[in-house]
């Protein structure tokens, strides 16, 4: 597991509209059991969003909103296989957790 990389919605009935997950914890904190990741959702079913907060990224074809706002820690076992990487897309990601977290 590595910051930045994609897991697949294991859950079926959500997949359509959040297809994946996004694993934004530190990679000195690898060891953990736990993963902090935001979930990425189809922009056509996110609705309203603020620029900084949720940037938007093409993933398989698909136009995800970073749902920044949802960031949740789960199981790392839970994840799944990897299914990519955002990690050419570092800054914004990063940035938008520090406008989460700071309004700046």
């Amino acid at each position: 597991m590595a910051r930045f990389d994609l897991y697949a919605n294991r859950n079926a009935a959500e997949r359509r509209t959040l297809p994946f997950y996004l694993d934004v914890q530190a990679e000195s904190l690898r060891h953990l059991a736990t993963r902090v990741v935001i979930p990425l959702v189809v922009q056509s079913a996110f609705g309203p969003r603020i620029e900084y907060l949720h940037p938007v990224f093409e993933v398989q074809g698909k136009r995800l909103v970073l749902a920044t706002t949802d960031i949740v820690g789960v199981e790392a076992r839970l994840l799944g296989a990897r299914a990519g990487s955002l990690a050419e897309h570092s800054f914004e990601i990063v940035s938008a957790i520090d406008y989460l977290l700071a309004g700046v």
